[in-house]
């Protein structure tokens, strides 16, 4: 039997994402869309939002006067349990992605870098850790 739409067959119905992964999904998206919210009412601008490279995502790409600041985006039940989410796996990755984005847009290259995040949680603000790591970790 040929298929008409030029899609390669296949055996197996596609996958559907579970509703737990799906919730998870959405509350990235609000937890994102809460921070650059807080973001630019502190002053900055939003250049990009989720980044997306074949080494990682970046959740946010904000630029405040000569800074560049490429920013993680943790929500979790509690602050600390937000922060202690960034991983050294996950910072590696985020750097590796903001040098191709860096290579993408020359034009911020030689602004001041900065690597931050915005933690969210329930019921409270959200909390902007400048520098929350840099490149040499």
């Amino acid at each position: 039997m040929a298929k008409t739409d030029g899609a390669a067959p296949t055996d197996r119905p596609a996958k559907a994402a579970s509703p737990a992964r799906v919730a998870a999904f959405r509350t990235g998206l609000s937890a994102e869309a809460r921070a650059g919210a807080w973001l630019m009412a502190k002053g900055y601008r939003i250049l990009a939002k989720r980044f997306r490279t074949p080494h990682g995502e970046i959740d946010l790409v904000a630029r405040k006067r000569n800074l560049v600041a490429f920013i993680e985006v943790k929500a979790r039940a509690s602050l600390d349990e937000a922060a202690y989410a960034v991983t050294p796996r996950q910072q590696a990755r985020i750097i590796a992605a903001a040098e191709a984005w860096l290579m993408a847009h020359p034009e911020h290259a030689e602004m001041e870098l900065r690597f931050d995040a915005v933690l969210i949680a329930p019921r409270r603000l959200p909390r902007h850790l400048l520098a929350a790591f840099d490149a040499s970790t």
